[in-house]
């Protein structure tokens, strides 16, 4: 489904994505399938978003973004390519930015370019990523920090591995694993 007012110059949108109102999508965009990209939504021609992939509204997806599978990207969270940004001065190379299998960035958070969000990680609202975000953790502040880990199921643990519930927890290849 592609709203009527949006528009969409790339043939590389995949079945049951739907594209909601006033988007851009540039001719080299590449989107997976079941993706939901919601109005506002501008996407260059060097954007790579994975399948079954949520884009929130107002959000600006800039050339050398990949974004894996099953990623949440939140409300007005912006993503910079350039570090050195400079009008009508355009760098040879754009630094890409990863955001990987299912992480999820809060609104209003910035990510600065040539960082990588790691799998599942989880980045609070109104964050300044400024560095590596590695798989299964939780990041918030500005700048951001790390302030505990996450399940695949999105169960939030301390740095000392206990949940809510005081279970205790240990990382096994990064994830947290009930013990």
């Amino acid at each position: 489904m592609i709203h009527k007012t949006a528009e969409v110059n790339s043939k590389n949108i995949g079945a049951k994505t739907r594209i909601w109102q006033f988007c851009v999508i540039l001719e080299g965009a590449k989107i997976g399938k079941n993706c939901n990209i919601n109005s506002h939504v501008f996407i260059e021609n060097d954007v790579i978003v994975g399948d079954d992939v949520t884009i929130k509204s107002g959000v600006q997806l800039w050339d050398g973004l990949r974004i894996a599978t099953g990623a949440f990207i939140g409300p007005n969270v912006t993503f910079t390519n350039d570090l050195v940004p400079r009008s009508k001065q355009y760098p040879d190379m754009l630094i890409p930015t990863i955001i990987e299998t299912g992480a999820s960035i809060g609104a209003n958070s910035t990510i600065i370019a040539g960082n990588k969000i790691g799998r599942y990680a989880l980045i609070g609202a109104g964050s300044v990523v400024s560095k590596k975000v590695p798989a299964f953790t939780v990041w918030y502040g500005n700048p951001a920090t790390h302030r505990g880990y996450i399940t695949r199921t999105a169960q939030i643990i301390d740095l000392q591995l206990k949940d809510k519930y005081n279970n205790s927890y240990e990382l096994i290849r990064s994830e947290p694993i009930l013990i």
